[in-house]
């Protein structure tokens, strides 16, 4: 399996439910998703994934369905 990573923006200033929440909908996805919230900067979220399994336009649809305005930074 390969990694990549991704950051993405959140605009949104999300609490620390809201974060958790997402964190662990986006680890349910296939792709051997491992995402993280920066703790100085907590809009950027970092995506560990697979890019053979999952594409980053699906990773911004998933934070973007729960409402969320954000946008791919890339690395």
């Amino acid at each position: 399996m390969q990694r990549a990573d991704v950051l993405i923006h959140i605009n949104e200033t999300l609490d620390v439910t809201e974060r958790t929440s997402l964190e662990d909908d986006l680890r349910k996805a296939d792709g051997g998703i491992v995402p993280r919230f920066n703790k100085v900067k907590p809009h950027l979220l970092l995506v560990t994934y697979d890019p053979q399994a999952v594409d980053t336009r699906n990773l911004l649809a998933q934070v973007t369905a729960k409402g969320y305005s954000a946008q791919l930074v890339g690395l």
